[in-house]
């Protein structure tokens, strides 16, 4: 079993123990937004740590959409808990990539790209360099933030 699935399980039970109502009730979503991951598809199966990080993932940007709606309709108190519940999913993921830290893993994946090919990757290749650059990022980034980042090293 995944150890971030364990780790949430254990959460929810301190969290209950201390009757947090709210850490409690997000956790129980998250866990939920797994096993239905888990069940998806022909054959149910457990979820790797990484698939974990991935539901989690956009569970939390869920929170988030949420969040702006309601702050554009005018509902600030509701706005406020979504974006605690995306508080409390963060807590999960890890530390986002830094715009240079970024920068350097889509360098590094059209140079791999290039080492393959034997020549330096253009447009064509974007799906190639992507795959690369998503493998090395792995979920630390926004997949918008990564795929602007490779266009702009392979037009430059």
């Amino acid at each position: 079993m995944a150890e971030l699935k364990e780790k949430l399980r254990a959460d929810l039970s301190a969290a209950m123990k201390e009757r947090d109502t709210v850490v409690t009730a997000v956790l129980r979503m998250a866990l939920a937004a797994i096993s239905k991951e888990e069940v998806a598809g022909k054959q149910a199966r457990e979820l790797t740590d990484e698939e974990v990080l991935r539901v989690l993932s956009k569970e939390a940007k869920k929170r988030d959409e949420a969040a702006e709606a309601f702050h554009g309709a005018g509902r600030a108190d509701q706005a406020e808990a979504e974006r605690g519940e995306a508080e409390i999913l963060r807590r999960y993921l890890p530390k986002p990539l830094g715009e240079d830290e970024l920068a350097q893993l889509v360098r590094e994946a059209v140079s791999e790209v290039e080492a393959q090919l034997g020549e330096r990757p253009g447009m064509k290749q974007m799906g190639q360099v992507m795959k690369a650059a998503n493998a090395k990022v792995a979920g630390r980034a926004e997949g918008g933030r990564v795929a602007a980042l490779v266009k702009a090293e392979l037009a430059g």
